[in-house]
């Protein structure tokens, strides 16, 4: 049979073009599937800028919905009011108009509405705060509260202020003297890193202790930088544990997995035994360490946190009247016993709820002295500041202005009402302005 060679090359050809077809098609395929879907976000907010309101007043709030930048067209968003987490109202669902749907809701007292929307694959949260500088503490300071933390410094004082300052030169910036510092203590260490500016004349720097927020880890050696600020200060950070500094990051988690796993919430019936009993206690000695240095001023001491970090501050000032001034961001620990006001209360929770729902009636008694808001309402100190964030879940702003409200000491806020729990940069410019300033003021003197 005589075979046609120009067909047989044009068949051929036509087999190619089939292929390189089928590739570009499977190709433009696994192109089209690995092409992430368009991003849908929601945003929330409240008609008046501040997001402020009086009691009774209505709010509105509108949720926003875009997709790669442009509203969505239509679609529905699920909205939840609440009393800061409390006592949420049944849903509501809105439908979406042009990329916009909008909600009325009001508080008839003290606190602060929370709306929370969802969508199948976002969500977006955001705050009212209605008359928040009326919320008062939800229980008075216990008659007692002076004697048993004045029974606690007196066990303190019994032990010998021994410190071990091991020289620290790796990471350490020019001009500045930093140590590992342990000191002992009822219980576990203070441990820490300390430093100060090189050659400092004998009462000549302001001192500031920086503590942390929840979690197991070392000290931050990063803060004795702090040594070189306004002029030079005296700079100590402590980690909440007594932990020894610069281990693997092993065994810090091997820690938070075990011995102190859940610290937090240990023993909340006995206020002998709740785990911040021995933290605080360790803030006072941390405090009589700065305060022994011959070159500390005798008179500025300054205690900067944020979360736990901020509740450690307030405890403090509540504690010790060398305590001159305190930046708490965010703090934990305010209004423990907001169950009694019908409030919520902020980390770390220590109150938990009876089989009944109730709360346990002992560990209510016993936060009332580990309660940011009787430490405010005991502090001496010539000034403080606080952050809070209008929708932070962790630490609410209810429980927050509760505490803060109880400060009889000069005093200013700094409201992020479109923050969760997290220091943001302007709360953290906020919080070191005003440190550096109380700095200079006192300087000046």
């Amino acid at each position: 049979m005589k075979i046609d060679s120009g067909a047989a090359l044009f068949e051929l050809w036509g087999m190619k073009l089939k292929l390189v077809s089928a590739l570009w098609l499977l190709s433009s395929l696994c192109l089209h599937a690995q092409t992430p879907a368009p991003l849908l976000t929601l945003k929330a907010s409240t008609d008046h800028a501040d997001a402020l309101y009086k009691a009774g007043e209505t709010a509105t709030f509108t949720i926003e919905a875009s997709q790669d930048g442009k509203p969505v067209s239509e679609g529905k968003v699920v909205c939840v009011l609440s009393k800061d987490g409390m006592q949420a109202q049944p849903p509501q669902t809105l439908n979406l108009k042009d990329g916009k749907a909008t909600l009325i809701g009001k508080l008839d007292e003290p606190g602060f509405l929370l709306m929370r929307a969802t969508s199948e694959k976002a969500s977006a949260m955001a705050a009212a705060g209605y008359d928040p500088l009326q919320i008062k503490p939800s229980m008075p300071v216990p008659e007692d509260f002076d004697s048993f933390w004045d029974a606690q410094k007196a066990a303190l004082a019994q032990v010998p202020m021994k410190s071990t300052l091991t020289p620290v030169t790796t990471g350490v910036p020019k001009g500045v003297a930093a140590f590992d510092v342990q000191i002992d203590c009822v219980g576990k260490p203070v441990s820490g890193y300390f430093g100060k500016p090189l050659n400092a004349k004998p009462k000549s720097l302001q001192a500031i202790l920086h503590v942390h927020g929840a979690g197991v880890r070392s000290s931050t050696l990063g803060s004795v930088s702090w040594a070189l600020n306004e002029g030079g200060m005296l700079s100590m950070d402590i980690n909440a544990h007594g932990l020894p500094n610069g281990k693997p990051k092993e065994f810090y988690e091997a820690l938070a997995a075990g011995e102190l796993k859940g610290y937090w919430n240990e023993n909340p019936q006995d206020r002998e035994k709740i785990y911040f009993k021995g933290m605080f206690l360790r803030l006072i000695r941390a405090i009589d360490f700065l305060t022994a240095q011959p070159e500390w001023d005798g008179k500025t001491l300054i205690v900067y946190g944020a979360s736990q970090g901020g509740y450690q501050a307030f405890a403090a000032a509540g504690l010790d009247a060398r305590v001159s001034f305190i930046c708490a961001g965010v703090p934990a620990g305010c209004d423990h016993t907001g169950s009694q006001a019908n409030r919520i209360s902020g980390w770390p929770k220590i109150v938990p709820n009876d089989v009944e729902g109730k709360p346990n009636a002992a560990a209510l008694q016993a936060s009332r002295y580990f309660d940011n808001v009787n430490f405010a309402a005991r502090a001496k100190c010539q000034g403080a500041v606080v952050t809070v964030g209008f929708i932070d879940t962790t630490c609410p702003p209810t429980s927050v202005y509760a505490a803060y409200n109880a400060l009889t000491v000069p005093k200013a806020i700094h409201n992020d009402i479109l923050s969760g729990h997290t220091s943001t940069p302007a709360a953290s410019k906020f919080m070191q302005a005003a440190a550096f300033k109380h700095v200079r003021e006192k300087r000046s003197k």
